[in-house]
């Protein structure tokens, strides 16, 4: 996820845009250090507070300061592996309520990262995120390796919603827009 927002990060700043990264998984060990490093390999501002610190607030600073400094785009890394925590969902809903307060119609886009690797648990995951949040498109990682993830096809049926990018490699510059007839090429 946090390599994903980088990427993306530099796919935009690369095409003119002014963008902003959020550090709001302020609880998972190291992820706001991971999230500047792959910032700076961006080239992107990194807005950030302490390890612990609660995200909504980090959310609401970041927007303010976005505003005043006229940033296009601002790209929110969030904790979210456990799909099955509660104080979770609770968080990123929180969060979505403080970027609709401060910036109307807000969020454009959410965006739900999955590994190609998970399988058949990530069906219920993508179900859950969108129930709870509403996601606009998917971002499928690792398709570098062996894994084909063929499991986004019945995700995005089921939910309507499209494959947006795909993450081939561990390069800045591996995000690719999704193609769907490579995609399906490469399944079968």
């Amino acid at each position: 996820k946090t390599t994903s927002i980088a990427k993306l990060a530099y796919k935009l700043k690369n095409e003119g845009k002014q963008v902003m990264l959020v550090a709001a998984d302020t609880f998972r060990a190291a992820a706001i250090e991971q999230l500047v490093h792959w910032g700076e390999k961006a080239g992107v501002e990194v807005v950030r507070q302490k390890s612990g610190a609660d995200p909504s607030a980090v959310v609401f600073d970041a927007l303010t300061a976005a505003m005043a400094r006229d940033v296009d785009v601002v790209l929110i890394d969030t904790a979210g592996r456990m799909h099955t925590k509660v104080n979770l969902m609770e968080e990123l809903k929180k969060i979505k309520r403080v970027i609709g307060k401060k910036i109307p119609d807000a969020p454009h886009e959410v965006l739900l990262v999955l590994d190609a690797t998970t399988g058949q648990n990530a069906m219920s995951q993508a179900k859950l995120f969108s129930e709870q949040l509403g996601i606009s498109g998917l971002v499928l990682t690792k398709l570098d390796g062996t894994a084909k993830g063929g499991i986004v096809v019945g995700i995005c049926r089921e939910l309507k919603v499209p494959v947006k990018y795909i993450g081939v490699g561990e390069k800045i510059s591996d995000l690719q827009p999704f193609e769907p007839y490579a995609f399906v090429d490469a399944i079968f």
